[in-house]
């Protein structure tokens, strides 16, 4: 068994929750591999973790996980630092007000809330699985950042997923949501035989930069709705990722307990379909 400090990548630490989660799990002796796509900000936010600290063991990669090529590379540079990941906190993401295709021929949206973590994960596994088998069932776990408003919709359109066809920023958001928890329910199944916990949670309404892009009076009705602090919103994805009470696999949760997902959650032929359509949108890009 492993009794080396624990190793956490969080995707999107340079500010919100996860900068908070950072913190707080570098607080508790663990190394911490973070990313983000500002280098001002990761490196702004390297010197908080570090202050959080008791071991200082703090990298930040700074990436853009709507590009895959980028996801591969952060997945490489993680292989590099470390010989075991105990913890992948795949929270980077955000809503974007106008619809832009990436260089890969990518909605940027879809891109950056569900394929580059896809393909991160994907890359990854490997040393998941190892460091699952050196330490034990639950001793490793996938925590994806997903959101109720994956609920506001009855579903999407899995022939085109990034909604090319009819796109609008809500719709577009609340499918990368979606594909979140369909993503956790896909892969969850995949791991359980490696004793790999794999979890999704609703972070609720947390006071972010996720509101840069809303005018003011966006703004205005949702802190009318109430607000939390990003230490709030990083509280679930802490407990997921330390608790033993959260080993039970593919879960949906908020606020430290579970929730009943999407109904699309629970249709397997939906789950396995959605995965092999990330994987065909994912290998376009390569090619």
């Amino acid at each position: 068994m492993m009794t080396h400090a624990p190793v956490a990548l969080i995707t999107g630490a340079s500010s919100g929750i996860g900068l908070a989660a950072a913190k707080a799990l570098a607080a508790q002796g663990w190394k911490i591999i973070a990313t983000g796509r500002n280098p001002e900000r990761c490196a702004a936010a390297r010197e908080q973790i570090i202050a959080a600290s008791s071991s200082g063991d703090v990298t930040m990669i700074t990436g853009n996980l709507a590009l895959l090529a980028e996801a591969r590379r952060i997945a490489t540079e993680v292989q590099q630092l470390t010989d075991r990941l105990n913890l992948l906190a795949n929270n980077a993401g955000g809503m974007a007000k106008e619809k832009v295709i990436t260089s890969e021929g990518l909605e940027e949206n879809f891109a950056a809330n569900h394929l580059g973590h896809f393909v991160l994960t994907r890359e990854l596994l490997p040393l998941l699985q190892k460091t699952a088998a050196a330490s034990g069932p639950g001793s490793v776990r996938v925590i994806n950042t997903a959101s109720d408003a994956g609920e506001m919709i009855p579903g999407f359109n899995l022939e085109d997923m990034q909604n090319l066809q009819n796109w609008n920023y809500g719709m577009a958001y609340c499918t990368g949501k979606l594909a979140n928890v369909l993503f956790t329910k896909a892969l969850g199944k995949r791991v359980k035989k490696d004793g790999i916990v794999v979890h999704a949670f609703h972070p609720g309404i947390v006071d972010s930069h996720f509101f840069d892009c809303f005018d003011a009076d966006a703004k205005a009705q949702v802190a009318a709705k109430g607000m939390q602090s990003t230490e709030e919103g990083a509280s679930t994805l802490i407990w997921l990722a330390t608790s033993a009470e959260a080993q039970e696999n593919g879960g949906y949760f908020a606020n430290s307990a579970p929730r009943e997902p999407h109904p699309w959650a629970s249709d397997e032929t939906i789950v396995e379909r959605f995965w092999l359509e990330s994987e065909k949108l994912v290998a376009s890009a390569e090619n």
